[in-house]
């Protein structure tokens, strides 16, 4: 079975590579972009994405804005990392609480690959 690729899209760089590390230390593929310019830059020369990860270094207006401007070349489903107290953006079609560290990331992504298995 090939790796699932995953889109890592944050604002903060730090959080951004240890995430990266985190998820293919767990067998995914990730390409990271750093912020909106970057994530659209590389949406448009790749479209094969399995899954959208928005860190919570992102404000919710730039994680609805950037899912709609990367809708119509990637259908792949939304995982929103929420700051605590945000409430989840009704485009993510799943989120993890940051609070809730590393562990529940990966369970996250895991969840999301078998929900879509299963549809």
């Amino acid at each position: 079975m090939p790796k699932k690729h995953i889109l890592s899209i944050s604002y903060d760089q730090s959080l951004l590579v240890t995430r990266q590390l985190i998820l293919e230390q767990h067998g995914y593929e990730v390409s990271s972009a750093f912020g909106f310019a970057e994530a659209m830059e590389i949406c448009s020369s790749r479209h094969d994405f399995d899954l959208v990860l928005m860190g919570h270094s992102m404000p919710q207006k730039d994680k609805k804005a950037l899912f709609d401007a990367l809708r119509p070349n990637c259908t792949a489903p939304l995982l929103s990392i929420l700051r605590q107290g945000d409430s989840p953006i009704p485009q993510a079609n799943y989120s993890v609480e940051a609070n809730d560290g590393p562990d529940a990331l990966v369970e996250a992504v895991r969840s999301a690959f078998e929900s879509e298995l299963s549809d």
